[in-house]
């Protein structure tokens, strides 16, 4: 097994993958432009969602864990695949 992945905090923001939640209609909150979806600097992706850890905490798949730190987020559909032809498929 290879070395366990831990998140790089110092990475920054390099672009937006797929439509903004303004765009999309998909505001959360008035006034509010999350959820979003973004590539960082070093490749890895922030999703900012709605935290439904503990709604789903006890209902995961077989082999899914939350591992202390995480949290399970949900975003819309429509936003996922408005990000797939930002998605490299390799």
């Amino acid at each position: 097994m290879g070395e366990k992945w831990r998140a790089d905090l110092s990475a920054s923001f390099r672009r937006r993958l797929g439509k903004s939640a303004h765009e999309l209609g998909d505001m959360s909150s008035e006034g509010n432009s999350c959820p979003d979806i973004w590539e960082l600097d070093n490749g890895d992706v922030a999703v900012i969602g709605q935290d439904a850890t503990s709604s789903y905490s006890t209902r995961l798949p077989s082999g899914v864990s939350i591992d202390p730190g995480e949290q399970l987020v949900i975003i819309p559909r429509n936003m996922m695949l408005s990000a797939k032809p930002d998605i490299p498929d390799a």
